[in-house]
């Protein structure tokens, strides 16, 4: 049948974002892909809500744009004119990034600047990599 089962302790709805970013990244560390076991219910649902984050266009641009930059980090104030929209919506997409734990937030003055956490891109790319597994 199968192997093992994930399992997370953690409630993932109330969790922060550093402690869902580590969430995410301890889940990648200690498990194998989905294809190589059976996840629990608080695991499937911090994956869907980080996959949920990423299943918007313009949120997939956002996290494009940024990683195309210097650092993988940009101002808000960059990202406004590159995908056609105000700032208050900008910065509404970016904290759903945030809050999946996509991205990391720091405050410099009157701006909001966002950068890549490329750990948590790196769980998920282990945890949705390595179809190949013997059955």
């Amino acid at each position: 049948m199968y192997d093992r089962m994930i399992t997370v302790t953690v409630d993932a709805a109330s969790a922060t974002p550093a402690a869902s970013s580590l969430l995410l990244v301890d889940l990648a560390a200690c498990c194998s892909p989905i294809t190589g076991a059976v996840l629990d219910t608080a695991a499937a649902q911090r994956l869907a809500g980080v996959l949920k984050a990423l299943g918007e266009p313009t949120r997939l641009r956002l996290v494009s744009i940024i990683a195309a930059q210097q650092g993988a980090e940009a101002c808000v104030c960059d990202l406004t004119d590159p995908v056609g929209l105000s700032q208050p919506t900008v910065s509404h997409h970016l904290k759903i990034l945030v809050d999946a734990g996509l991205l990391d937030r720091d405050q410099r003055g009157k701006w909001a600047y966002y950068r890549l956490v490329p750990e948590v891109l790196d769980a998920l790319a282990g945890l949705l990599g390595n179809t190949s597994r013997s059955r």
